[in-house]
């Protein structure tokens, strides 16, 4: 059975982890919208008009996501 204290440290890990995932993804997004808009365009047959809200929508849900299951049971177990 697992402790208090190992399950803070997971939860606080799979936090960091996540959020920093989070981080890389919004900056390619950022960075490199032209390029992978292009192959996504084509690959997905979207209009370059739809992939920004695709990609925002798509970092919106993961953040929620990481928000309630890693941070949320990190802070309350603390």
């Amino acid at each position: 059975m697992y402790s208090i204290e190992n399950l803070i440290d997971f939860f606080g890990w799979c936090s960091l982890i996540n959020f920093g995932i989070l981080l890389f993804s919004t900056l390619v997004v950022k960075l490199y919208l032209g390029p992978i808009g292009n192959l996504h365009a084509k690959i997905f047959n979207l209009k370059k008009e739809q992939l920004p809200l695709t990609y925002y929508g798509y970092l919106a849900v993961y953040k929620i996501m990481v928000l309630i299951f890693n941070l949320v049971p990190y802070l309350a177990l603390k």
